[in-house]
């Protein structure tokens, strides 16, 4: 038996052993308790948290840009009363 053989063959013992294991029905056990779980939490995606971060940028630097346009507008404002 050639050695690339042999370790195939190992391989698909092993992985057919592992899905009929109690370790596979554990795993998914696990997978729905977590899901049920996070899904009674407030979280959102890691790409819905991605797209708020972005438009809390923009609304900074947007809210900047209005404060020194404000702070411009009253010194303005006191050099002609």
């Amino acid at each position: 038996m050639a050695k690339s053989n042999f370790f195939q063959d190992v391989q698909e013992r092993l992985n057919h052993a592992l899905e009929n294991s109690p370790a596979r029905d554990f795993e998914k056990n696990v997978k729905a308790m977590l899901t049920q779980g996070l899904s009674r939490l407030d979280v959102v995606t890691r790409e819905e948290f991605d797209i708020q971060a972005q438009v809390l940028a923009k609304t900074r630097a947007r809210l900047e840009l209005l404060e020194a346009r404000v702070t411009e507008l009253e010194a303005l404002m006191k050099q002609n009363p």
